[in-house]
């Protein structure tokens, strides 16, 4: 080694020992670490304070909202109050007096008809001939089967009376007898039997002539020569109607049902002759109230041998009846139509939808007049949302509300 390297040895510097160590920290006391942890968790209380409660304020608004909105909207108003009924005229449903439908009662085929539509017919006149050529022919097998039993239980009668007469002198025997009576009168049932077979189809015979049951008019005729025609009800011929009296079927109001008296006369008019006024005479009601119209059936019968009326027709039937409660009036649109009968929405002081029955009476179109189930402070529904069902809560709209709901 060269002095210059040893040289340069000696001077380098030596490390120093005690720098290579680690500065020491003083240790944190459990009172500042403490105060550290409360102020975190103080932090956390106030961000989750602060995003937590205008959510539960948003939900809050949203659920009075909601419920709020929940119950239907309607406008209601009081029922106006009209002058005392005293000719209630009610709708009447037009029937012919008589009405049939004819059916052919054997099979086969139409060879002839004599009348159409609109003909006017007497009782028993000829209406179509129906060919039956295989009902012919059972006739036919039936006389000869008839003829057969005949002649074998005169056979059976002729040896029963011969046995009869030889037994007494001992000529022949007792069993023998006994069945020579036995098979006559066997024979005497195949007979009668044979009988009655043939009578069946003799009236089945009968019926390849169709005639009119009663004095009427053919309104439909459903056949045409050439047509098959099977035996029951599944192929109808004609349809017959008595015109010369019609009858009137009208409801009558339960409030007003002791005041139908049978043989009062009642008028009677149709739009399709609206200067005319036709009286009808009551003739008999049902004697009992339906439960789901609360309503008396009533029939009156018009005379109609002039030809003016048709059967179907929907007639105005004009009522002669004491007052026996206030009368109102409320716009068509507040009536409701359900399957229990003709309802009208009214509102209690709780906000409380009640469904209550009406009985009508003359209805223009754009007005009803409510002659019973209505109270004077009744607040009435106006145009009712079909979903409206009883004792459902509602929010009752003003007028002044509505129009400004309306304008936005």
């Amino acid at each position: 080694m060269t002095n210059e390297s040893k040289s340069h040895e000696q001077s380098a510097p030596q490390p120093d020992h005690d720098q290579s160590k680690a500065p020491e920290h003083a240790p944190i006391s459990p009172r500042k670490a403490l105060l550290g942890v409360l102020i975190a968790l103080i932090v956390a209380v106030v961000l989750a304070v602060a995003g937590i409660l205008p959510r539960r304020s948003a939900e809050a608004a949203l659920a009075r909202h909601t419920t709020e909105m929940a119950p239907p909207a309607v406008i209601v108003a009081p029922p106006k109050l009209a002058a005392p009924l005293d000719n209630l005229v009610l709708p009447g449903n037009v029937t012919s007096y008589t009405d049939a439908a004819i059916f052919a009662r054997t099979s086969g085929y139409v060879t002839r008809w004599y009348y159409d539509i609109g003909a006017r017919v007497k009782k028993g006149a000829l209406l179509a001939v129906i060919a039956t050529p295989e009902l012919d022919q059972q006739v036919t097998q039936a006389e000869a089967d008839l003829a057969n039993a005949q002649a074998t239980a005169g056979n059976a009668r002729t040896q029963a009376e011969r046995y009869s007469g030889l037994v007494g002198s001992d000529a022949v025997s007792h069993m023998d007898t006994e069945t020579f009576v036995n098979q006559a009168a066997a024979t005497s049932a195949a007979v009668r039997s044979a009988q009655a077979n043939l009578q069946r189809l003799r009236e089945l015979q009968s019926f390849e002539k169709v005639y009119a049951p009663f004095d009427g008019v053919v309104t439909a005729r459903n056949t045409d020569t050439g047509q098959l025609i099977n035996q029951g009800g599944s192929n109808q011929l004609f349809h017959m109607q008595a015109l010369q009296t019609l009858r009137v079927y009208a409801n009558l109001p339960q409030m007003y049902s002791q005041s139908a008296k049978r043989g009062e006369k009642i008028g009677i008019t149709f739009p399709e002759h609206p200067n005319k006024t036709y009286e009808g005479t009551l003739v008999r009601t049902a004697d009992a109230i339906d439960p789901v119209s609360r309503t008396l059936l009533v029939e009156v019968d018009v005379d109609n041998r002039s030809g003016e009326l048709y059967a179907g027709s929907l007639a105005q039937v004009h009522f002669k009846t004491p007052p026996v409660g206030p009368t109102f009036i409320v716009p068509v649109s507040a009536l409701i139509f359900r399957h229990e009968g003709l309802r009208i929405g009214i509102i209690d002081g709780n906000s409380v939808a009640h469904l209550v029955p009406i009985t009508i009476g003359v209805d223009d179109g754009a007005t009803a007049q409510v002659i019973s189930g209505l109270n004077p402070s009744d607040r009435v529904v106006q145009d009712p949302p079909d979903s409206l069902i009883e004792g459902e809560k509602v929010y009752v709209e003003t007028p002044a509300s509505h129009a400004n709901a309306g304008g936005k």
